[in-house]
């Protein structure tokens, strides 16, 4: 579904973002990216949408290169919710913002308000569907650019550190959201410094490090690495340092606070 083959991509000021990056990432997956600050994640995804176009090699999605394919028509199928929304919100009114993609994809009126009350029930956003976007908190704007994207039904959804500005309970929803796209087929990539979120969903992750890749494996696995989370400067979950420091212990790292919780219980209980 999506492949970068050796990209290398040098910004004007001539910081080289990319440097030689290769990633294949198959039709279905969930796959986290993270890194430290300028590792080159949100470089990454930018090429993935078409937005960014590499210096060298080449970056195919669905077997199409996004240097010959335009913007426009990778969008259809590649949707992308950016760290900051005020980049991607510009309609008079929530309902307008949310229709806007759809009618520009061609579906039936119908379809268009179907797919609005959908989203914007999903996200709990239904009391600003009049309202203009400019007034909605940064969360509320984070969780409207989502409800744009899931609205036209994308084949790749990217979410570029979707938890900033969100609470406990959204950051729940979030992650139910993203298992749901993961049950219903979808390739979901997340960018994210939070870890915290990231480890409960149990995605393929993929760590960047001054524009190369210099890990990739499944979390259960990865996350246990902490000479390269540190050089990479990764913080590992709660949970993974937790399990690591118990003398006695289960196989596997636990995966949330509940499971952690009932078997520290266990243990009490066991003479």
């Amino acid at each position: 579904m999506i492949e970068l083959r050796n990209v290398t991509f040098v910004h004007q000021n001539g910081v080289k973002a990319l440097d030689g990056v290769s990633l294949k990432i198959d039709s279905g997956e969930t796959v986290a990216v993270v890194g430290e600050n300028g590792a080159g994640k949100t470089t990454l995804v930018k090429h993935v949408t078409g937005l960014l176009k590499p210096a060298s090699g080449d970056v195919l999605v669905d077997g199409q290169s996004t240097s010959t394919t335009s913007t426009a028509r990778i969008s259809r199928k590649v949707g992308v919710a950016f760290q900051n929304p005020d980049h991607q919100l510009f309609s008079e009114s929530v309902e307008e913002e949310m229709a806007f993609a759809l009618r520009n994809f061609g579906f039936a009126p119908q379809l268009v308000e179907e797919r609005v009350k959908w989203g914007l029930e999903l996200f709990g956003l239904e009391e600003y569907r009049k309202s203009s976007p400019l007034v909605l908190s940064g969360g509320e704007k984070k969780r409207l650019t989502l409800a744009c994207i899931l609205a036209w039904d994308p084949e790749v959804v990217i979410l570029d550190e979707p938890t900033v500005g969100q609470d406990s309970i959204q950051k729940e929803r979030l992650a139910e959201t993203i298992k749901m796209l993961s049950s219903a087929g979808k390739t979901v990539v997340v960018v994210s410094h939070d870890i915290e979120f990231l480890w409960p969903i149990q995605p393929r992750v993929v760590v960047m490090k001054a524009g190369r890749i210099v890990g990739d494996g499944p979390a259960a696995t990865l996350m246990q690495d902490r000479e390269l989370l540190d050089s990479a400067r990764v913080v590992q979950p709660q949970l993974v340092s937790l399990h690591q420091q118990l003398t006695k212990r289960p196989e596997r790292p636990f995966t949330d606070a509940l499971e952690a919780r009932r078997w520290l219980e266990r243990g009490k209980r066991t003479p």
